[in-house]
């Protein structure tokens, strides 16, 4: 028994699929199928049901994942004690929202390849409940994400927040602008859709001040939630930085009169059994570059 069959055995039971799992350890599915086999010619027994279409665990497979989690979360340990400053290699996959692609996901990418210029980086954008399914099948690393996480399999570790101001165009208001948070409710409201982070402050906002908006119009991608804002079909809210560089071009302007919505924390979140020394590295790195008040590069 090896520890390479080991980790087939795990990831192969606990990521979505065995390519999955073979996409993690940067091997082909033969080869993940290879070391499992051998695993089960060593124990005598079969780990897993081959009888369906997808494999499914036997009841000693499910008896010993949590050993073999034991043993490799050990191992993992042993190898950090041992060289800790080690350069990253392989392939890491992770995921984030719109707004850190937008902003300083490329920091955090410069910063990951100077650190560990062998490690292979791929990122990938879309909304966080996407994402978080994603991390928990085992296609991501890590996630940053509008967190936490309510999922007991993923562990988050915030890192950061966003301030969102209320932005209308100028034309929707040539004379005063609106000074009550029950204005909201006189236009359309524009916004990302209900599974993005925003709509968690957004709700809460509505709550607090007793809104009950009427007419919303949504879209996934916040770029084009700013367009429709400067076109004038509706008000909403963007991030800080975003909003001052429009209002200072008389794009849009600020309803400062309107109550503030409370800052959106962001997490850096992982699978709590990946106990692999580059999740914990690549955290301390996002760390370092985390800044939501970066200027998109098109902007």
């Amino acid at each position: 028994m090896t520890l390479k069959q080991l980790e087939a055995f795990y990831w192969a039971a606990t990521c979505k699929n065995f390519s999955v799992a073979a996409s993690r350890l940067n091997i082909s599915v033969s080869s993940l199928s290879k070391r499992i086999g051998e695993l089960e010619s060593a124990i005598g027994a079969a780990l897993f049901n081959r009888d369906n279409r997808s494999a499914v665990l036997t009841p000693l497979g499910d008896r010993l994942l949590t050993h073999a989690r034991d043993v490799l979360r050990s191992a993992e340990h042993f190898m950090r004690r041992a060289n800790d400053a080690r350069a990253l290699s392989g392939r890491c996959r992770f995921g984030v929202g719109e707004l850190t692609s937008l902003t300083w996901m490329p920091r955090l990418i410069a910063l990951i390849q100077r650190s560990h210029p062998n490690l292979a980086v791929e990122p990938h954008s879309n909304l966080g409940q996407v994402l978080e399914t994603q991390l928990e099948d085992g296609e991501l690393d890590f996630a940053i994400i509008a967190g936490p996480s309510t999922r007991t399999a993923i562990a988050s570790h915030g890192i950061g927040q966003v301030q969102f101001v209320w932005v209308a165009a100028p034309s929707l208001y040539p004379d005063d602008p609106p000074l009550h948070a029950q204005d909201v409710a006189e236009q359309t409201l524009i916004t990302l859709p209900n599974s993005a982070g925003t709509v968690r402050i957004l709700d809460e906002w509505l709550a607090e001040h007793h809104v009950a908006t009427g007419r919303r119009m949504t879209c996934e991608n916040l770029g084009a939630v700013a367009g429709m804002l400067k076109e004038g079909l509706g008000i909403g809210f963007l991030p800080r930085a975003w909003a001052a560089a429009l209002v200072q071009r008389g794009h849009l302007i600020e309803l400062a009169w309107f109550p503030p919505l409370r800052p959106l924390a962001y997490t850096y979140q992982w699978r709590r059994d990946d106990t692999r020394p580059m999740v914990q590295q690549l955290r301390d790195l996002a760390t370092q570059a985390v800044d939501f008040d970066i200027l998109p590069c098109l902007m």
